[in-house]
């Protein structure tokens, strides 16, 4: 189930953000929100077959949360890196970011789904 989870998030954070998102989220709330809005509502959406009624929204709230969280701050270090051109550093961070997430997606599951 843990493969649908991620499946799921690729979906979500990389399908279903646009370009407006993903190049003004480190600097424009906004933006920032409105992925995590959308990202929230489809992996919501996807996962909640997964869980129990109330396990399935805690899922859906603390992850959109989290990816709040987590992209607020390697947004802006991506971003630094990408303005410096240093692309390592910039693909590093966002390999770390999608590392977070994963981290926050397995712990997540593996609580809600006993509820």
């Amino acid at each position: 189930m843990l493969p649908y989870v991620m499946l799921t998030h690729w979906i979500a954070d990389f399908l279903c953000q646009t370009r407006w998102m993903a190049e003004n989220k480190s600097k424009d709330l906004k933006a920032l929100s409105a992925h995590v809005g959308v990202y929230t509502v489809v992996l919501g959406v996807l996962c909640w077959p997964l869980f129990s009624l109330l396990g399935g929204l805690a899922f859906m709230l603390v992850n959109g949360v989290l990816h709040f969280v987590v992209d607020f701050i390697t947004s802006r270090i991506s971003s630094y890196f990408y303005q410096q051109k240093n692309m390592h550093a910039f693909f590093a961070t966002v390999g770390f970011d999608q590392y977070l997430h994963f981290v926050c997606l397995w712990g997540t599951f593996l609580y809600f789904r006993a509820i």
